[in-house]
């Protein structure tokens, strides 16, 4: 019992930085390790922006998780929990289901199937516009009323 509760612990407290980083001039970005996510946890909840790489100390990913720290608000203003999986031999669920080679990035909707992956790194426009594309993204920007800013 006490395992599910810290993946539970995990999606309340992802699920309120939005509203702490609204109160905040400078939001503080953080993302999870792959291997304290339950997908079940967080399906259609959220969306998933997953880091692979084959060491904590790649250069591709470091420059990844740097181009995320400078914009963490546009990203939660999509919904999306950023996830790192830095260790191979760890077999994550996420590692085994998305199969990286090497340093990837992999964007997953909020049904958690994969919808775009890049072998180099992405600023958070480039994300952003890429989610915007989204079969249920673009289905909450259209349900989205008119007055809350489109």
């Amino acid at each position: 019992m006490a395992h599910r509760m810290k993946p539970l612990y995990v999606l309340v407290l992802t699920a309120l930085l939005p509203l702490s980083s609204a109160a905040q001039e400078v939001a503080e970005f953080r993302s999870l390790p792959a291997s304290d996510v339950v997908v079940a946890d967080l399906m259609f909840a959220k969306r998933g922006v997953v880091v692979f790489a084959d060491s904590a100390n790649d250069p591709n990913f470091v420059r990844q998780m740097e181009l995320i720290a400078r914009d963490p608000k546009a990203l939660a203003e999509r919904d999306v929990v950023v996830i790192t999986d830095t260790d191979p031999a760890a077999k994550t669920a996420l590692r085994q289901k998305l199969r990286p080679r090497g340093f990837s990035l992999v964007l997953l909707d909020k049904d958690w199937q994969p919808e775009l992956r890049k072998p180099l790194p992405w600023d958070v426009r480039e994300i952003s516009h890429a989610i915007d594309k989204f079969p249920l993204r673009r289905q909450e920007m259209n349900e989205r009323p008119a007055a809350a800013g489109g």
